[in-house]
């Protein structure tokens, strides 16, 4: 070996070493130490020598990119020996759809390595970190890295928040027209009904907040938020619906009903009487103040008694008749048992009436 990068480290009858310094791949080759006896003995080893991959570049980017577009970002590393890997990610999370191409140098003995990372721009990738590693054996665990950070531009985001769900008339409301974009969006536009604001002197527009005082029916409309930047622009709505005030409540005490001894054991005509001058002087607790109207249950209980105090009265007139009807066929029958005719059952009836007991008869 004749090279000046070769020393000769140990020489001794047992031993012969040497050294190899700025190793480079024309060093890989089977290496022979002979020991010149009688017979020559001899000893090989290969030596193999890895190639280093040159740190990797990104290309293919451009800035800013428009959302929707599509990117196509290139990670290229040469001079491997083996072929390097080379893994995506992008905000620490590795991306596998990707193409992976490997080419052989003209020397057929190191590797160019490239890597391809296809996708749609959406905002949400805006600010992200997308790199390129590359992993190989000759780095020992220590993988080379390259890092290109996002900038995508979109249409403003356009949301309306209320600060009062339920607005009722002589309130106030405050619509906030969040807008989200890149660049950042100019001033927003408000307008009601596809027109400008009505009252200028009630609806107060401070940057990107709408404050309405003093609500009341007129205010009812759709206010729109519309926000625009360099890219385009975008719009959201908010209908506005006021609603009448409620009735305050006054305090009501509850009054224990004191009737139904008397509802229970009265049945003649007298229990609507009692039953009506009670009911009239309970009012429901749970009734608004103010609230006029007719008293359902008082109702409802006065036309109970009188169906009640109707059936009875049909029921003692039924047996009234009934008994009277019977009295009135046994005394007219006494003479008409053996009669051929009417009138001869008249004066039957009258002689038996003469001959007979004294009888007095009581309709009941």
């Amino acid at each position: 070996l004749r090279d000046n990068r070769i020393e000769l480290v140990r020489a001794s009858w047992h031993e012969l070493s040497i050294s190899v310094s700025d190793v480079s791949l024309s060093d890989e080759g089977q290496y022979t130490c002979s020991l010149f006896t009688m017979p020559v003995k001899t000893s090989k080893a290969f030596l193999t020598v890895l190639g280093v991959p040159e740190k990797p570049q990104i290309t293919g980017f451009t800035s800013p990119v428009m959302e929707g577009e599509r990117m196509q970002l290139t990670c290229k590393t040469s001079g491997s020996k083996p072929a390097a890997d080379i893994r995506w990610f992008k905000n620490d999370k590795e991306v596998k759809d990707v193409k992976y191409v490997k080419e052989e140098d003209s020397a057929r003995k190191t590797f160019t390595v490239s890597s391809t990372l296809d996708f749609l721009a959406d905002r949400s990738d805006d600010g992200a970190v997308v790199s390129c590693r590359v992993d190989h054996e000759s780095l020992n665990s220590t993988p080379q890295i390259a890092m290109q950070v996002l900038e995508i531009h979109y249409t403003p985001l356009v949301k309306i928040i209320s600060s009062n769900s339920w607005p009722e008339e002589g309130q106030s409301i405050i619509l906030t027209c969040e807008s989200k974009g890149k660049p950042v969006p100019e001033p927003v536009l408000w307008t009601k009904d596809g027109g400008e604001l009505p009252d200028p002197e009630r609806m107060v527009v401070n940057g990107r907040v709408l404050s309405i005082s003093f609500l009341n029916k007129t205010d009812n409309g759709t206010y729109r938020c519309e926000a625009k930047n360099p890219i385009g622009r975008n719009s959201t709505e908010y209908v506005l619906i006021v609603h009448d005030v409620f009735n305050t409540l006054l305090p009501t005490t509850v009054i224990p009903s004191l009737t139904t001894a008397t509802v229970t054991t009265n049945v003649a005509l007298t229990a609507s009487t009692t039953t009506s001058a009670t009911a009239t002087s309970i009012r429901d607790p749970n009734a608004l103040a103010g609230q006029t109207g007719p008293d359902h249950a008082l109702i409802g209980g006065i036309v109970a008694v009188v169906v009640f105090v109707t059936l009875c009265s049909i029921i003692l007139l039924g047996r009234y008749l009934a008994r009277h009807k019977g009295t009135y066929l046994t005394n007219e029958a006494k003479g008409a048992e053996d009669a051929p005719d009417a009138d001869t059952a008249i004066i039957n009836a009258e002689g038996s009436q003469v001959n007979a007991e004294e009888k007095k008869e009581y309709f009941i």
